[in-house]
């Protein structure tokens, strides 16, 4: 039976309440209100009788006997105390770890799952005879966005057009005339890590301290005092992190840029720029010969600048119109971005014997059996022009004897086009060469892309004759007029449908990985957590202006099918896990949240996809309205679908709690399971999880401070609140079975 408490409850009435014991006429006039000198209320506070009578009942899951009773935990605390996992052990039948199965602890920089961890922890519960419930896959919090946003980031093409620095000797990672003073075995050259999958150096900062711990300083860059020059560079990291650029030979050796010491990092490509609008106007060259030095020894971590971005400017130099094509010169000394599509590369080549400037060109020598253009190709790195502009494609080409080529133009609306080779004729599919340095050039007029293609390719096709050797050397693609452009790299932006698909792609890994993983070890899950709005709308996040580092909207690039594809793809990973959708203040005045949550799981069957069950989050106080618990758990019945609260605990408001308000919270407890077993059907019922353990600072430091909203006190007593949550589930009072031996 519901007891109504009222707000004058003394000692006596409250424990003659329970039918435990009577008291005397002196205790029955006192007031159990907070003496503000004592500090927080403990059960060691509690009436004698009735303490005794919460330290007699069973653990909690013997009152349970037709479904889950489970416990929300941290896994540290499991590991490091012992009293706490002998209380999780012994009262509970199913866990669910607070954050470590979550996408931003599982998933790594790379996109690749962890395991380890979660592995052994999983080992230890079952030991102890608990199961495990997944907590959560598809949320929008606790994501690796930084991770997920570097997938969807801008495709960044970098150009070194105009650079005067020489960049060789990293991209061949030989590293000469470059300097490694501190920690040089942390600094490496990668390959196919950097933008367009080209070179990147590899800084790893093994800890924290002064930035010159982890150093890479350049050779001498010739300047001219008093120019201005801009320095920039495209980075990531692992982790967050941050680093700085030092100088000499400039006016200020140590810049900040942007008014801050140091550059922050991230897991998606960044650019940083040291010029004068970053800097300053006087921030200018102060000797003719300047050094640079990447100073990444601040901050722990892994740090990745692309190579290929690397670029010194002199701002004061004269302009050069800007080549849209990457490595066109070959002076890096490999192909770097170019691609020979013949079988194996065979005949494709960077070569010094012949060129027409710097010290490489890229030779190609046709095969015996060539008789056609394709037979020998070489395709360039993706380029980014502006379509109806107009551009002129030049290059000097040579060969050992006569020979024919051609170039196409994957992705352009005429790949293959009669072209008026300037200097060899009009209207020609092909131009000739001979073993003299020629000029070939070509105007694209009106540049217009295939449809779906927002970049294109030259292919030097070179097979009409066999066994000719060619050298090309000085590529270059201008805009008509055009001048300047300054070395600054091409971002292209991906389009909504790319996003789209690898936003689906990184989830479908995501969830068949994890599923998969712990199939028949873990056997729920939260599929999809905290979708709707208090509106009962979709949530998204094209309104959060300032979003929190973690915080990544899976169906802002998907779309509504998110929930389904996601469904879909964990029931795929392991038929027979039980799978729900989960959310939180369903019991609001109105339902309208749930309804609105009802209706999406009805939009996601009718995309082929089954969801099991409807989880509540519980996350109420001592004044939350009963009346909608018990309406909510009436209105998630009728789905037919089963049932889970997720996540339970009573919030009394206060640090410093009375027993008044302490015995309203077990009378909480009490009817939040009374509700559950009244309107949700046995055959509904899948469980009920309470979060967390214990009132102690070391589980609610972040998650319900100052406040004492579970069932074990801060020193992992009983509280009222267990005797509450127990009576609930066994559909009795308890304690009136032994009170009996407690009067006497």
């Amino acid at each position: 039976m519901k007891k109504k408490l009222n707000k004058s409850w003394n000692q006596a009435l409250f424990v003659s309440a329970i039918a435990l014991t009577t008291f005397s006429s002196c205790e029955k006039n006192m007031d159990w209100g907070r003496d503000p000198m004592y500090g927080e209320v403990t059960t060691a506070e509690l009436p004698l009788a009735l303490k005794e009578a919460i330290s007699r009942y069973e653990p909690l899951k013997n009152y349970a006997k037709d479904y889950s009773i489970g416990i929300g935990i941290s896994e540290d605390l499991y590991n490091s105390e012992e009293v706490y996992r002998n209380i999780v052990n012994a009262n509970f039948k199913e866990v669910t770890l607070s954050n470590s199965m979550k996408h931003r602890w599982m998933v790594g920089s790379n996109g690749q799952l962890n395991f380890t961890a979660v592995d052994a922890a999983i080992d230890k519960f079952t030991q102890a005879g608990l199961k495990v419930y997944g907590h959560t896959l598809i949320w929008h919090q606790n994501q690796n966005a930084s991770y997920l946003n570097s997938l969807i980031a801008p495709v960044i093409v970098p150009v070194a057009g105009g650079s005067i620095l020489d960049i060789s000797t990293l991209a061949d990672g030989s590293f000469t005339g470059w300097s490694r003073p501190n920690n040089q075995v942390g600094i490496s050259k990668v390959n196919n890590v950097g933008l367009s999958n080209g070179p990147a150096l590899r800084f790893e900062n093994p800890t924290s301290g002064a930035e010159y711990l982890t150093q890479l300083i350049s050779p001498d860059i010739i300047a001219v005092p008093g120019h201005k020059y801009e320095v920039s560079f495209w980075i990531k990291s692992d982790n967050a992190g941050e680093g700085r650029l030092s100088f000499s030979g400039m006016s200020n050796g140590y810049p900040y840029v942007n008014g801050k010491k140091l550059f922050t990092t991230s897991g998606a490509w960044t650019q940083v720029t040291y010029n004068t609008s970053t800097i300053g106007d006087t921030w200018t060259a102060s000797a003719d010969k300047i050094k640079i030095s990447f100073d990444m020894g601040s901050t722990a971590g892994v740090y990745y600048v692309d190579i290929n971005s690397i670029s010194v400017i002199d701002k004061d130099a004269p302009e050069t119109a800007f080549n849209y094509v990457t490595n066109g010169d070959f002076e890096t000394g490999a192909l770097g971005g170019w691609v020979a599509t013949q079988a194996s590369g065979v005949g494709v080549s960077v070569s010094a014997e012949d060129k027409h400037s710097g010290t490489y060109s890229v030779k190609m020598i046709s095969p015996a059996t060539a008789s056609a253009a394709y037979n020998i190709q070489l395709q360039s790195p993706s380029i980014t022009a502006t379509a109806g502009k107009d551009y002129t494609l030049s290059f000097y080409v040579k060969s050992n004897t006569d020979g024919k080529g051609r170039i196409s133009f994957p992705g352009l609306s005429e790949e293959y086009p009669w072209m008026d080779w300037k200097g060899t004729g009009s209207g020609s599919e092909a131009f000739t060469t001979s073993t003299s340095w020629s000029l070939i050039s070509v105007d694209l007029n009106s540049l217009s892309y295939k449809s779906g293609s927002n970049s294109f390719k030259l292919s030097f096709d070179m097979g009409y004759l066999p066994n000719v050797t060619y050298y090309i050397d000085d590529i270059k693609l201008v805009e008509k007029g055009a001048t300047g452009g300054g070395g600054q790299p091409i971002k292209i932006e991906k389009t909504d449908q790319e996003k789209k698909q690898i936003i689906s792609d990184a989830m479908k890994s995501w969830i068949t990985g994890m599923v998969g993983h712990y199939k028949g070890k873990v056997h729920g899950w939260d599929v999809v957590n905290e979708a709707m709005t208090e509106s009962g709308a979709l949530r998204t996040g094209t309104s959060v202006a300032d979003k929190a580092a973690d915080e990544f909207y899976w169906q802002d690039y998907i779309g509504e099918d998110f929930a389904a594809d996601a469904f879909k793809f964990a029931k795929q990973a392991d038929p027979d896990a039980k799978l729900f959708i989960n959310d939180y203040n369903l019991e609001t005045p109105g339902l309208t949240k749930l309804n609105g949550l009802i209706d999406f799981v009805s939009k996601i069957e009718s995309k082929g996809a089954n969801v099991d069950g409807i989880g509540t989050q519980l996350h109420v106080s001592i004044t939350s309205n009963k009346e909608g618990i018990a309406r909510m758990f009436e209105a998630m019945a009728a789905t037919g679908k089963l049932v889970k609260v997720t996540e339970l605990d009573v919030k009394v408001g206060t640090n410093a709690p009375t027993l008044e308000q302490y015995a309203e919270q077990a009378e909480m407890y009490r009817y939040i399971v009374e509700m559950y077993n009244k309107y949700v059907p046995k055959a509904q019922q899948y469980g009920i999880t309470v979060w967390s353990v214990s009132d102690n600072d070391k589980e609610h430091e972040y998650w319900i401070p100052d406040d004492g909203p579970n069932l074990w006190d801060k020193n992992y007593q009983r509280k009222h609140a267990y005797k509450g949550f127990a009576d609930g589930l066994a559909g009795k009072d308890v304690s009136a079975d032994f009170s009996g031996e407690l009067q006497k």
